[in-house]
């Protein structure tokens, strides 16, 4: 079974009173009580596993801090650290040094952005790249989605939909309260009439790229798994072509599926 620590819920619409409400009194919880159990934690940390204790306990306090200040900074860093057609600051769940990397790859920072982005690679090698979360909750700037590898002979499987130029790798969103393996098995039964085998599911990948047919900044992100699968590979619903292509159909496929291509050819298994 694929498990995965991700929760697909969009936020609910919050009366502004209460995120008032709620601001003030987490302010006041964090004043009175943040100090006592930064101590306590410390020192637990400190008796339990020594120096390596603590630094662990800090570098999750400093990624916490991290997340608020992508949270509170967020206009501020949109204005002075990135350009239009941007990857937005602001994702609570997110970090700062995340969505910096987010934008590095789209080629949308701004001067002071990039002499930040050298500053952080000083201090550590490729840092923003490095700390892209691929599992962070949904935006309206990341559509999240599964596709299915399936390779025979040096070529890929791959659907173009209707009204489409491009190819892409099968597969498809998943609806509320699904895990990976549920809806990749849904999404491929009805647009290719194959039963995959849940039990064969093997994790190849999360990979992110420019969304094909939308605005700048807004990113599509495909974890990808490999599977067998039972019965005889049909077209259905929208699908308007089923193919098989080599590494040379490469610029025939969607941005993020060239990734895929290229991740693939490294690992021998694309022609």
């Amino acid at each position: 079974m694929i498990k995965k620590k991700r929760v697909y819920k969009a936020d609910k619409k919050v009366n502004p009173f209460i995120g008032v409400l709620l601001f003030l009194i987490s302010i006041v919880l964090l004043a009175v009580t943040g100090p006592l159990g930064f101590l306590y934690g410390f020192f637990r940390s400190l008796f339990r596993k020594g120096f390596k204790g603590i630094g662990e306990y800090l570098l999750k306090i400093a990624i916490s801090v991290d997340q608020l200040g992508n949270v509170m900074m967020q206009h501020l860093l949109n204005t002075l650290w990135v350009k239009k057609g941007r990857y937005n600051f602001g994702n609570r769940d997110e970090t700062i040094s995340s969505a910096l990397g987010r934008n590095k790859k789209l080629g949308t920072l701004t001067g002071f952005g990039n002499w930040i982005d050298k500053l952080l690679d000083v201090i550590d090698p490729n840092h923003s790249l490095n700390s892209i979360d691929y599992y962070i909750e949904p935006s309206d700037q990341i559509i999240d989605k599964l596709a299915w590898i399936h390779i025979v002979d040096g070529r890929i499987l791959m659907t173009r939909t209707e009204g489409r130029g491009n190819y892409n790798i099968p597969g498809g969103k998943r609806e509320p309260g699904e895990g990976d393996a549920k809806a990749l098995f849904r999404e491929i039964k009805e647009k290719l009439g194959v039963d995959i085998e849940i039990s064969s599911l093997y994790f190849i990948g999360i990979f992110e790229a420019q969304a094909d047919g939308h605005k700048p900044g807004v990113l599509v992100q495909k974890t990808s798994y490999a599977a067998s699968y039972k019965g005889e590979l049909q077209p259905a619903m929208e699908i308007a072509e089923m193919v098989w292509l080599n590494y040379k159909d490469r610029h025939m496929v969607s941005e993020v599926d060239m990734l895929i291509f290229d991740f693939l050819r490294e690992k021998r298994q694309l022609e």
